[in-house]
Formats: structure tokens, sequence, C-alpha cells
């Protein structure tokens, strides 16, 4: 749940900016998603490999984009 401490005096925009900021940094909407569906353990290993081997090809200059 995210708080967002707010004075009397300030604007509502700035509150819903400072709110948005939060949001995006917690990265709840992207654990929302992750929970809409199970993946196998072993599914989220393999891709997280390939993720590292594909950044890793980037570093060397390997891959050609």
């Amino acid at each position: 749940m995210l708080i967002i401490d707010s004075k009397d005096c300030e604007n509502i925009d700035k509150a819903l900016k400072k709110y948005k900021k939060k949001f995006e940094k917690a990265r709840i909407l992207l654990q929302l998603r992750s929970r809409q569906s199970f993946t196998k353990p072993s599914v989220k290993r393999r891709t997280q490999v390939l993720k590292a081997v594909y950044k890793q090809q980037l570093a060397s200059g390997k891959l050609d984009n």
C-alpha cells in the first residue's frame, strides 16, 4: 500500500505526481502482471539464462543489431 504525505497547501497535481512516481518505483504493476499466470520455475530459469547470454553477447560485440 502506497502512502503519500501531502500538506494542506500542496496542489493535488503535485500529490498525484508523487503517487505516480512511487507507484512506478514500487513496480506494483509488474508484480500484478506476473501473478496473473503461473510460470514454472524451470521456464523462469531458462528465460533468465537466455537473457544473461544475450546481454553477454551484446557486451562482447558478437551480436549486431
